[in-house]
């Protein structure tokens, strides 16, 4: 725990979409302290410049990533960044003994044949990625209790497991039956800049 016998934190990508939601989720938690955010593109910048409306609540300035520096001063770290990067990060930080969670689709899979045909780009980190949780709580929170490299679900899944475990829990249904039909709005893309989630291009696209 750090000095305040909260657990220590820090957040890579936390300009980002869901890396501003991390902090203000994390910074309203009781047992976590936030010590560190990090970020390339915002690095010298303070937070509250980029988010106002999250001022109250936030006085730190956004840091390169140094993952020395990281791992010094955090027990645990969150990954909000592009697929195809945790997998660059997350090795170094777990060998210095920190705890990872990836908002990324790098760790959902043990398999990387499998995280391949999905997202493409080739890894060379399959001893990490097979000691990789599931991160959905509601199903697995004993093992993530206990894990040094957590997965986090995506958007989909997550709403499709919440809802569809307790049925075949209790034999309600039957898992070749179930039909998901899911919708997502264009900034589930992420911050940057994409040409097919422009409003032009996506308006009336449903």
């Amino acid at each position: 725990m750090g000095d305040s016998g909260r657990l220590s934190v820090g957040i890579i990508g936390a300009s980002g979409y869901g890396g501003v939601q991390l902090v203000r989720l994390l910074m309203e938690h009781p047992g976590v302290e936030v010590v560190y955010l990090g970020g390339n593109s915002s690095a010298g910048k303070k937070f509250s410049d980029l988010y106002p409306h999250l001022g109250n609540l936030v006085d730190l300035t956004i840091e390169p990533i140094d993952l020395d520096a990281i791992a010094s001063r955090c027990q645990a770290v969150f990954l909000s960044l592009p697929n195809g990067l945790a997998h660059t990060i997350a090795p170094t930080l777990i060998s210095k003994g920190c705890k990872v969670l990836d908002l990324s689709a790098d760790y959902r899979f043990k398999n990387l044949d499998t995280y391949k045909n999905w997202y493409g780009g080739e890894r060379q980190d399959q001893e990490v990625a097979g000691t990789a949780i599931y991160g959905l709580p509601e199903l697995y929170r004993d093992r993530i209790a206990q894990a040094q490299l957590i997965g986090c679900p995506g958007c989909y899944v997550t709403t499709s497991l919440l809802a569809l475990a307790p049925l075949l829990k209790q034999g309600l249904i039957e898992p070749d039956t179930a039909v998901i039909d899911a919708k997502s709005g264009t900034s589930g893309g992420g911050r940057a800049a994409k040409t097919n989630l422009l409003l032009a291009e996506a308006d009336n696209s449903v």
